[in-house]
């Protein structure tokens, strides 16, 4: 007895294509929970754009004999969150969701906090602090999703990969403060 999975047949497979031709990329092999994956999707973007935001503050308010370098990671940190955030946008309305981007509602969904910071110390801390969060809220999104949606899991480990070097980097700033 083999342990290899049996693929489906091709005649099967065109044949479902054909229906709900209206779901796009959902097809009836979409084996996840949609509704729930889109509220992480939805949430991660909130996340993301709340990072957006507040690296932009602190690229603006750095000061000081050390703030040119932090503050040129806080403007590349927060094109790249940006970039984080197209991602995710993009694939909810894959999914057949729509983005929610209310700013009303964005640091409500958001799993890291906004908070501004005062002196560069601060700022620095806090967007360690808010990677650290949006490290561990992947991952268990990555976990949670497994084998369930390999195209969403994929968003979510690059983008993790990304936040890991911001990590790295704001501790790195951190410990030269």
């Amino acid at each position: 007895m083999s342990d290899v999975q049996q693929l489906t047949d091709i005649s099967i497979l065109r044949e479902r294509a054909r229906h709900n031709i209206e779901n796009g990329a959902v097809t009836e092999g979409y084996n996840a929970d949609r509704e729930e994956i889109l509220r992480l999707l939805n949430a991660s973007l909130a996340t993301e754009w709340v990072c957006v935001l507040r690296y932009k503050r602190h690229y603006y308010m750095a000061k000081g004999v050390k703030a040119q370098v932090a503050a040129k990671e806080f403007l590349e940190h927060s094109e790249q969150e940006a970039e984080h955030a197209d991602k995710l946008a993009e694939r909810i309305v894959q999914l057949g969701g729509a983005p929610e981007l209310n700013p009303d509602l964005l640091s409500k969904n958001s799993h890291a906090q906004y908070v501004a910071g005062n002196t560069l110390k601060e700022m620095v801390r806090e967007d360690l602090i808010a990677e650290r969060i949006a490290i561990d809220s992947y991952r268990e999104i990555i976990q949670y999703i497994g084998e369930k949606d390999p195209t969403t899991r994929r968003i979510f480990e690059e983008i993790l990969a990304q936040e890991e070097e911001h990590a790295d980097d704001m501790a790195d700033i951190l410990d030269g403060l």
